[in-house]
């Protein structure tokens, strides 16, 4: 059902770094992006994909981790990704990306997660670097990273606290808490 993959898709950041992601399954990911919905038709986004931990390793120090998380870096040697989607959006089509990178993530994600991994959309890019370390072209603007891989954490969902407080936080297990807010608190009902 799409409700559980949807409560699986969770933003994981530490994995088992010695399961590998074959390119075969990154390409399959990347396919149901293709599919996926494009503001008027244009089809502006290409995908640099990743899981040789060569690259992997040219990848990771350029992306940033857990903002809320201020003593934590990032993952450690062992737990970090074993592939990549960066996407890319191609000026030559168009200079505004609108939504659609938003909807390929959400895709690849929910794929992703119906395959037994998990990953993290990481939108903190030293974007500069990363370009010169990858030899990405000009003519492709970096828009977002997808860290992919076999989960090593457990993210567990909660209700939001009386405090109002959103951000997510790790307990003395290491396990991940995201809060949420109720349906009731977002859905606005008007009588018309």
């Amino acid at each position: 059902m799409l409700k559980d993959l949807i409560i699986k898709n969770r933003s994981y950041r530490r994995f088992h770094q010695q399961e590998k992601v074959e390119i075969s399954t990154l390409e399959e990911l990347v396919d149901l992006a293709r599919l996926s919905a494009s503001a008027a038709n244009l089809q502006p986004l290409k995908y640099y994909i990743s899981s040789d931990e060569h690259t992997n390793g040219l990848i990771f120090p350029h992306l940033s981790w857990a903002g809320y998380l201020k003593d934590w870096t990032g993952p450690v040697e062992g737990e970090r990704p074993s592939a990549y989607i960066i996407i890319l959006g191609d000026k030559t089509i168009t200079n505004s990306f609108g939504c659609d990178h938003g909807i390929a993530c959400q895709s690849i994600l929910l794929g992703t997660v119906e395959k037994g991994l998990g990953g993290c959309i990481i939108a903190s890019i030293q974007k500069k670097e990363l370009r010169n370390k990858l030899n990405i072209p000009e003519k492709y603007d970096i828009l977002l990273a997808i860290a992919l891989g076999k989960p090593k954490e457990i993210v567990e969902i909660e209700q939001l606290g009386q405090n109002g407080d959103v951000k997510y936080w790790r307990d003395e297990q290491s396990h991940h808490h995201v809060p949420k807010r109720q349906l009731k608190e977002l859905i606005i009902k008007t009588d018309i």
